[in-house]
């Protein structure tokens, strides 16, 4: 099946399910979409917050199989560490490929040379390609359980590690998950060395701008004017911009997505970090209880956050540099509402308004004047990537 469209993909069945989380969270809609699309090859490394609380809360897991015993494999690791934990993985598993690679020639006559160039040119590009693979895997593994061992002695002794490999020469995806106070603050110094190192790692940041999961401390990511615990009067600064230091590495591919706003372009943002063949990050907006508004409005509250400008979607894929082509593309239109229609449907900055009205005009004002001074800063980023692409292109 073809899963370039919403439809489509929702067809799939999701290996996400009975999380347990808070009605109406805004971050278990990304993660039911990262299985639907990838799930039966998934690896994944969670940050310890509230995804891994709903994650893992043994002895009940929300992640599943299909039918055919595939699902996601799943591990926990803590804040400071889990970028780092999820580089292991892929580590890892780029040493079992090799060697397995290295072992597959000594079987030629064994299972036969054909079977062996097969497994190690497979275009797996696409989800056909993947499920072809699998096939010769499975083949693979049924000659070499009715390996006659008497007339192949020299490899017998090898038969069982390639038996406990083969599955690694099928494509997996790994990806490293965790919120806004792992990405932003106290991991963000292994998440910038992983995403640096240029491996194929995926990083999804479920950003709700507050530590939520206990209970509700300000991170780097909570906007201005926001109340918090410790920014109990509104915080000052404003919020960390991850996605414009990663883009700043020109080989990040790099994504902010909100799936109440656009959720073709959500989609289509999994679909290129996953094919794009070096590390990428996606920043999702994902409302929150902590936020004080209506939960079973969180996706309209998300298109408002886009329409205001305060939430500018945008993909940078470096593969369209490549191509003489903009990387930058900006998803968004132009802001069409004051920001206030977003922020004063929130707890959080409506009580400043009563406990400080003079200090919550301030700080809207301030808000504002941010809002618009990044969106004209990306819409310049993005001029200035089609001038280059357009010159390189010459």
């Amino acid at each position: 099946m073809h899963v370039g469209s919403i439809k489509n993909s929702q067809l799939l069945q999701p290996l996400f399910e009975f999380s347990g989380a808070c009605a109406g969270c805004g971050e278990t809609p990304y993660i039911k979409l990262l299985t639907q699309l990838f799930g039966d090859r998934l690896l994944i490394a969670n940050a310890t917050g509230c995804s891994s609380i709903y994650g893992g809360n043994l002895p009940t897991t929300p992640y599943t199989k299909n039918v055919e015993g595939r699902g996601p494999a799943w591990c926990n690791s803590l804040f400071e560490d889990n970028a780092e934990f999820g580089l292991g993985m892929r580590l890892a598993l780029d040493q079992q490929i090799e060697h397995v690679r290295e072992l597959l020639p000594l079987f030629a006559p064994v299972v036969g040379q054909d079977l062996i160039d097969a497994l190690l040119n497979a275009d797996q590009s696409t989800e056909a390609g993947i499920a072809a693979q699998r096939e010769r895997v499975e083949l693979l593994k049924q000659r070499l359980r009715t390996l006659d061992r008497s007339q192949f002695p020299d490899v017998v002794e090898r038969e069982h590690e390639l038996l406990s490999l083969a599955d690694v020469l099928v494509k997996k995806s790994v990806w490293i998950i965790g919120g806004d106070g792992w990405a932003y603050d106290i991991g963000y110094g292994g998440l910038d060395h992983v995403l640096a190192s240029g491996y194929n790692v995926n990083v999804l940041v479920l950003d709700t701008e507050v530590y939520s999961n206990t209970g509700g401390q300000a991170s780097k990511s909570t906007p201005i004017g926001a109340v918090a615990k410790f920014a109990a009067k509104g915080k000052s600064s404003p919020k960390k911009d991850l996605g414009l230091i990663a883009m700043a590495y020109g080989n990040i591919y790099v994504a902010r997505v909100a799936m109440g706003a656009d959720d073709v372009q959500t989609l289509r943002a999994f679909l290129e970090a996953e094919a794009y063949d070096g590390p990428s990050l996606i920043i999702a907006y994902s409302h929150c209880i902590a936020h004080g508004i209506d939960m079973r409005k969180g996706l309209e509250q998300q298109k408002l956050a886009v329409q205001t400008g305060y939430w500018p979607l945008y993909r940078y894929n470096p593969s369209l540099a490549a191509e003489g082509k903009n990387p930058l593309i900006i998803d968004s239109k132009d802001p069409s509402l004051p920001l206030e229609k977003f922020i004063y449907n929130e707890t959080r900055y409506r009580m400043l308004v009563q406990s400080d009205p003079e200090r919550a005009e301030a700080l809207l004002h301030q808000a504002e004047a941010s809002v618009r001074a990044r969106w004209k800063h990306y819409k310049e980023l993005a001029a200035l990537s089609e001038v280059r692409a357009e010159h390189n292109g010459h």
